[in-house]
């Protein structure tokens, strides 16, 4: 299921239901209003809004859904599945919420001990040992 509530701010809040081992998971996610997601999602939700005044039954006279069968399609409506990375990922990033460690991380991640900066100075001194190694081959071929 999908949901809305739109601020002042220009916010959209989107509320999905998934399917993780059997439990039923709610994802919040708060969207600029004028993102691709916000945009798609208000358009579902006019669609499903437009659809439901259509398929219920306004007069006596006009043939009703049959009853057991739309009431089931309802109830079994299949939810989107999540993934175990997916759940994983939803999980750190609601604990890093929770503990007020998300600008910690990134400023960590930032610093001199950070998984990139490590990469790139890794990246560098293997740069320059293939020059100092070419060179010295340059070098011993040149009598």
């Amino acid at each position: 299921k999908l949901q809305e509530k739109p601020k002042d701010s220009g916010k959209v809040t989107i509320t999905k239901t998934f399917d993780f081992a059997g439990e039923e998971i709610k994802v919040t996610k708060e969207v600029d209003s004028n993102s691709k997601e916000a945009k798609s999602f208000l358009k579902q939700q006019e669609k499903l809004q437009s659809a439901a005044p259509a398929s219920l039954p306004t007069v006596s006279g006009v043939k009703r859904p049959s009853g057991m069968s739309s009431l089931l399609g309802k109830i079994g409506a299949k939810k989107q599945k999540m993934s175990t990375l997916e759940k994983s990922k939803l999980d750190w990033e609601n604990f890093k919420e929770e503990e007020g460690i998300v600008e910690e991380l990134a400023i960590h991640n930032r610093g001199k001990d950070g998984y990139i900066e490590r990469k790139a100075f890794l990246e560098r001194v293997d740069h320059r040992q293939f020059e100092i190694e070419r060179d010295l081959r340059l070098s011993r071929m040149k009598p």
